[in-house]
């Protein structure tokens, strides 16, 4: 008994000691974190108000954080007319395929350049490694990929950027660091090839980075329309991120592009706007807290460990 009232006193006195080292520095960094907090809440609640409040309480300006006058006429608009969902569709589908052609090429890669065995590797790291500081611009892009006939087709929203030098450069790191060098010569005296090793030794011991590199891809993949912008004309291969591009640019092209006449559309561009961007983003919000851990581990990826 005396142990344990050792025990809460010393918890207690601790307790008390960082009360203590409670200072004015430290409520100035909770003060300026909130702040920052409310930077990003504060514009998603104001958004979300005006997507489900009635259209003349935000043309005169009356909504901030709390709806008024409650109605889901903008949602029912757009779920009515098709589009945007058809687009947020055709982005998931674009964004998977991405992301697994991107995994494919990225494991390749990183697995042949962290072998030392491989004959010429520095040159290999160099050619891998240089896109990573130099690229050729939007014009020879654009005109290569004229020349291969991938303008206004979904591979151009794919190949060009399945490849890609930092996600490579990450998992090649895991691989070095975290995957002895023993187990890889054992198998090899046990007959395996390079490719039973990769699928039966280094992949499955690297979970962790294939998870974080595979989000890397799909977030990366998910919030890019500026290829979509320059190298798709045609509605039906139009991103969601696109479409929301154009609405929010100007309320006249929201009208137009984004509804079609048949949706019996009654909202303002401005609530419309609201509840696209809202439409196209609670899935992230939603899917986000479950993956967050994958993130902070991606950016530890590579540290030095002491």
């Amino acid at each position: 008994m005396l142990k344990k009232s050792t025990k809460g006193e010393n918890i207690s006195e601790d307790n008390s000691r960082a009360i203590e080292r409670f200072g004015g520095m430290d409520i100035f960094i909770v003060v300026f974190i909130s702040l920052l907090c409310l930077t990003c809440i504060l514009p998603f609640l104001h958004l979300m108000a005006k997507s489900i409040s009635a259209n003349q309480f935000v043309i005169a300006k009356k909504v901030y954080f709390w709806p008024r006058g409650l109605t889901f006429a903008a949602y029912q608009s757009i779920f009515k007319d098709g589009s945007l969902v058809y687009s947020m569709v055709y982005s998931v589908g674009v964004t998977l395929v991405f992301t697994f052609l991107g995994m494919v090429a990225c494991i390749c890669a990183s697995y042949a350049l962290s072998r030392k065995s491989l004959r010429g590797r520095p040159v290999f790291t160099f050619l891998l490694m240089f896109p990573m500081y130099f690229s050729a611009g939007l014009i020879p892009s654009y005109l290569l990929y004229h020349q291969l006939h991938m303008l206004d087709t979904v591979w151009v929203l794919i190949l060009p950027l399945i490849y890609s030098p930092y996600n490579m450069l990450i998992m090649k790191t895991y691989f070095q660091s975290n995957v002895s060098e023993s187990l890889i010569e054992s198998a090899y005296l046990d007959g395996a090839n390079d490719f039973q090793i990769l699928w039966k030794i280094i992949l499955p011991l690297s979970k962790p980075i294939m998870a974080t590199i595979a989000l890397f891809y799909a977030v990366g993949r998910w919030n890019s329309y500026g290829d979509n912008m320059y190298f798709i004309k045609e509605n039906s291969l139009k991103m969601v991120q696109y479409k929301l591009y154009q609405m929010v640019s100007s309320a006249a092209e929201a009208q137009t592009t984004a509804l079609a006449e048949s949706a019996a559309v009654t909202s303002t561009p401005e609530v419309l706007q609201a509840a696209a961007v809202m439409f196209v983003t609670i899935p992230i919000i939603i899917v986000y807290p479950f993956l967050q851990k994958y993130f902070v581990k991606g950016a530890m990826v590579g540290a030095v460990k002491g």
